[in-house]
């Protein structure tokens, strides 16, 4: 049998190994000895041992000085032999001048016996008093350590306080010794860069997304308002250029609302002196035709106060609620109450209106963005459901606080508190 021919193929040369690398793959920042890294434990355990030594160290000199006086004092002899006779010297005991060997031995040893005793007492009364000293000091002295040592913390915390009134710019950049706390002010500083850029890119957004959703609405709005000023226009071609009309106008006051709601967020950094009760009487002045139309009464005391704030967003509080209590009214008969008034520290806005009943269940919801009562999502002519969430949101910027309350017979009462 003829053999097959083999063909045999070159041999492939395996490919080449990876390089290897040139730099060292041990992660950086590794301390070769970690345990004389000066930590707060170290220092402390440092700082305490070394004022307790010192402590015990005064300690025992006082004693010991206390302690050499009382044996002098006790073992000094109540008497002095002069001339064959002896003469008390003790101002303690006092011996008899004659009498025989034994009962002079035995007055001369509880006289001893009561010298020690007095010394004894005056030892135990001078330590007592020593060792409340040297505590005395030893907390003063403990205290101002300590004060020193977490004097870091109060940075922290002070820059933790400013940076919680939106200033994201300011960092702590805590010096001193590599030890936890510096770890943890640099951790809040690079805390405080994310943050930082966070919020940059927010405001980044919103002024783009105002610009970006403002202009193709504004254009949509003149082309109809074009349209429909065409006498030529057809009954049905009118028709729905007012209907596109009313869409687009509530898709601009979505997006007003949104935009509005992002930017309310953060806290008002510059902030004037504004009359309450004059921007509440523009509220009701701007929402007075729509009040009659639906035959509504507008009343109301509003006393001047001032309060810190943006006269803009104010405004904007007071309009909103004002509007919410005029279109979720009563058919008729109905009213709404705008009122201002200073009190200690601070001033309210309440606005109280006639309305349908609302469970007290539901107050909380209405305050939620696209949420009115009993239902989730826009779907009337009313709104587009953003109002008491811009309220709300405009409120928290200016350190206010906001309730509503379900008002006996129907409707609500809001109080929106800001301070001085």
């Amino acid at each position: 049998m003829p053999s097959l021919p083999s063909f045999s193929k070159a041999a492939t040369p395996p490919p080449p190994m990876p390089p290897k690398p040139t730099w060292d793959p041990r992660p950086v920042n590794v301390r070769p000895f970690p345990w004389l890294r000066p930590t707060i434990r170290i220092r402390l355990t440092l700082l305490y041992g070394g004022m307790f030594l010192m402590a015990g160290i005064v300690l025992l000199t006082i004693i010991y000085m206390l302690a050499a006086d009382a044996l002098h004092d006790g073992s000094a002899l109540p008497l002095k032999i002069l001339g064959g006779k002896f003469q008390s010297t003790s101002d303690i005991c006092d011996l008899p001048t004659e009498t025989s060997g034994q009962l002079l031995q035995e007055a001369v040893n509880q006289c001893l016996q009561h010298q020690r005793a007095v010394a004894l007492n005056s030892l135990l009364n001078r330590s007592l008093l020593a060792l409340l000293g040297l505590t005395i000091v030893a907390f003063a002295f403990g205290y101002a350590m300590a004060g020193r040592v977490l004097s870091p913390l109060g940075r922290i915390t002070r820059t933790a306080q400013r940076v919680a009134g939106s200033d994201l710019h300011r960092r702590i950049e805590l010096g001193g010794p590599d030890d936890e706390l510096k770890e943890l002010a640099d951790t809040f500083d690079e805390m405080l860069d994310r943050l930082d850029r966070a919020f940059e890119s927010q405001r980044r957004f919103v002024a783009n997304a105002s610009h970006e959703l403002r202009t193709p609405l504004a254009i949509n709005r003149t082309l109809l308002e074009v349209q429909l000023a065409d006498p030529d226009a057809s009954p049905e071609l009118a028709q729905l250029g007012k209907t596109l009309l009313a869409t687009n106008e509530r898709s601009e006051q979505l997006v007003e609302g949104l935009l509005l709601l992002a930017r309310s967020e953060n806290k008002v950094v510059d902030k004037r002196p504004v009359d309450l009760s004059e921007v509440a009487s523009q509220a009701v002045d701007q929402a007075r035709e729509e009040a009659q139309t639906k035959g509504l009464e507008l009343r109301g005391v509003r006393q001047q106060v001032f309060v810190q704030g943006n006269g803009v967003l104010l405004e904007r509080i007071a309009l909103n609620l004002v509007q919410n209590a005029v279109r979720y009214n009563v058919p008729e008969d109905g009213w709404v109450e705008v009122t201002t008034e200073p009190q200690p520290g601070c001033a309210v806005l309440v606005v109280t209106n006639t309305g349908p009943v609302v469970p007290a269940y539901e107050v909380e919801n209405l305050f939620e963005p696209f949420r009115r009562l009993r239902t989730e999502r826009t779907g009337s002519d009313k709104g587009v459901g953003l109002g008491l969430s811009i309220v709300r949101s405009v409120v928290r910027a200016h350190d206010g606080t906001i309730t509503a309350e379900p008002r006996e017979g129907g409707g609500l009462v809001v109080r929106v508190v800001l301070p001085l």
